[in-house]
This record gives structure tokens, sequence and C-alpha cells, in this order.
């Protein structure tokens, strides 16, 4: 179901980054595709099933990614896309949605507030409507990714992936889990953004009242129920990392790899970064899932990033 320009992408150890983060490095690149993230993973299956049923539109509500890989996978299906985002969501990512022939529709609030409407759409126009994490769809096409690791690494001891509502962390910690259970599954989210981190440790779902990070693609605040109880089967640790650390990951990413990323992407180099001790020796996988970032924010934010130390 999956178009083949979202599978098979590049991974491979990138020597550059382990000097400075003082253990083995392989990097997972899901940025090397049409809409530089790994959400068409899971739209592809989704619009497929949709065009194979015979509907004729979907909505959803997106931080950005899954906007624009709802609307890249409808368009080639004959789906008409409606996708509700923040207003505030990065103009880069609005913009490539439009591109990408889908209607947008913007609310002034967050992404939580764009699930509301989004369900409202659906109730009102009678069209299925897209939840990221909650439909196993979503899940099932990033659990490719770990399919893809199990796959081609001769060995890793860890995992470490963004946690947002959860469809990459349990996809892809569901594989793990059946087909190389010793390597650990970390999930890594922004400390402006715990709310799924905290659900996870008190093993009962947390609700924020806001968030307050530059990784907006997993800035979420109301964790859905069913997904914490996936997470929990899955997931081996969920750490909470600073924002200086998420931009200094991306300068490192930047500096020694070459990549630029937007920070949900960074999370990985950030677990690092804070807990170098914990890594040493160690063989980890970062995905580095989007590159999906407004340039101008993306300068300001690298130009001064000091590295930390430990």
């Amino acid at each position: 179901m999956i178009d083949p320009v979202f599978l098979d992408t590049p991974l491979y150890r990138c020597e550059a980054l382990e000097t400075e983060l003082g253990c083995a490095v392989s990097v997972k690149l899901e940025t090397a595709n049409p809409i530089r993230s790994f959400k068409a993973r899971g739209t592809e299956v989704i619009a497929s099933l949709l065009a194979g049923d015979g509907s004729r539109a979907v909505v959803c509500a997106s931080a950005g990614n899954l906007g624009q890989a709802l609307a890249w996978s409808g368009r080639s299906r004959g789906l008409d896309v409606t996708v509700v985002a923040s207003r505030f969501a990065p103009a880069t990512k609005l913009d490539r949605i439009r591109a990408f022939g889908a209607r947008l529709e913007l609310v002034d609030g967050d992404f939580d507030l764009a699930r509301q409407r989004a369900a409202a759409i659906a109730r009102y126009d009678g069209i299925r409507l897209v939840e990221d994490s909650l439909d196993i769809e979503t899940c099932e096409g990033a659990a490719t990714i770990g399919l893809e690791l199990v796959d081609t690494v001769p060995s890793f001891d860890a995992v470490l992936i963004a946690l947002g509502g959860g469809a990459m962390a349990t996809g892809i910690g569901h594989v793990l889990k059946a087909l190389a259970p010793g390597v650990e599954v970390i999930c890594v989210q922004p400390l402006g953004a715990p709310a799924m981190t905290h659900s996870w440790h008190r093993r009962s779902v947390v609700t924020t009242d806001s968030t307050d990070t530059i990784a907006d693609g997993v800035a979420g605040r109301f964790p859905i129920p069913a997904v914490l109880d996936d997470l929990l089967l899955v997931a081996d640790d969920a750490v909470l990392v600073r924002e200086a650390s998420i931009i200094a990951g991306m300068r490192l990413l930047l500096d020694h790899a070459g990549l630029v990323v937007e920070p949900s992407a960074a999370l990985g180099v950030a677990a690092v970064l804070e807990d170098r001790d914990r890594f040493a020796g160690r063989h980890v996988v970062t995905i580095v899932c989007g590159g999906n970032v407004d340039m101008d924010a993306y300068h300001r934010w690298v130009g001064t990033a000091p590295i930390p130390r430990s």
C-alpha cells in the first residue's frame, strides 16, 4: 500500500557524531522523501483503504507533517482532504499542505483545539476522521520503520524515538519487542510538552494546560488513553529533554551529519547529550523523523547553540 518513495529510507553509522556523543550512532533518515517526514508511511495505508472502499473525502488535525502526508496520499488517490491546524503552526508546513492540494482550515489555538474542530467537521460532513496514533494504520505505517531497522542493522542496543501522540513509538516498539526484544526502546519528549511522558511514568493519562517548546510536532496536551495503553506495552523508558539540548542536537546534526532537521527530529540526539553516561559504549539508533522547519527560526536556533558537556 505504501509508495516505495517512502520506504527503505537511509540508515547509516554516523561516525562524525560519535566523537561528540560518546557512543556509536546510527541515523535512520526519514526526511529524504516528498513530504520530509515519516508520516506518509501511515497516510499511504489510510488513503489506500479509503480509496478502495469508495470514500471521497477525509479530514485530520495536524501540527503540520500529518497534514502534508495526508494531502500527498489523498491527492494521488482522488480524495478530497481537509486539514485543520493551528494558525501558529510553522508557515512552511502550512504552505506545503496547501501546495499538495488540501483544504486548510486554521484555528486560533493549539493542536488539541484543531483536533476538536476536525472531529466536528467529520461528524457534520459524515467523512472519515484520521486521528494520528489512535488510528491503527498510522501506527502500522510507522512500524515499517522498525521492520527496516531489524532487517538492516547488524546489532544495536537502543533506539531513540521522538514521542508525541505515540504512533511512531508504538509502531516501532511493537516490531522491536517481537523481533529484537533485547533492544531498549526509549521515547523522548521535550520538557515543555511532557504529557505523554508523565502519563507513561504514572501509568495513567496526565494532561497539561499548555505546552512550551519549539518541537511543535510533538507538542500535545491530551494523551489518548488507548495509545498510552499500547505504549506501556512496548516502551522501556520515556525521558524529557531541555530546549537547549534540542537546539544543540539540531546543530550537531547540521555540523556533523549535514542534516537540516526540525526540532522533533533532534530529540534522540538531545537525549544522549543529557545522559552521556547511560549511552557510553553502546550502539544507538536515532530516528530523524522530520525536516520541515522554518528556516529563519532554524538559523536563530542553531546559530549560537552551545553543545552541553557532561
